[in-house]
């Protein structure tokens, strides 16, 4: 099991992160597919088409999320907590997904950096 940790700079509030990273609309947005979402917590979340899926655990509005991703039998939860803080440039996220599947590192940091992060960024430069 691996963690991976990186800060990514948005050019957006972050009210409005918090809503592209919370609300499902808006999710289908920015991925272009089909995304399940509740801000609340212990409840199931499907973003990405399925792509991605897990159970919220926490929400502090427009500061942070905390989520279990889901990697079939693993013994370990895979968290992923995405931090907000105010930057000169708008956000910067503060991303920590810890317990991530050796087999799947490689694929997860790609996702972070190209579909996911990648994709907001894009999101809030058009």
């Amino acid at each position: 099991m691996k963690d991976y940790k990186k800060y990514f700079s948005l050019n957006a509030s972050p009210e409005e992160v918090y809503l592209a990273l919370t609300n499902p609309f808006t999710i289908e947005l920015w991925t272009n597919e089909k995304a399940v979402m509740q801000a609340i917590p212990n409840t199931e979340f499907s973003i990405m088409d399925g792509n991605i899926e897990g159970m919220n655990l926490e929400f502090v509005e427009n500061k942070k999320l905390v989520q279990q991703w889901y990697f079939g039998d693993e013994p370990l939860p895979s968290i992923v907590t995405i931090k907000l803080h105010t930057d000169k440039n708008g956000t910067s996220a503060e991303l920590n997904h810890t317990n991530i599947p050796d087999e799947a590192f490689e694929d997860m940091v790609e996702g972070w950096n190209g579909a996911y992060f990648g994709s907001l960024q894009d999101f809030f430069e058009e």
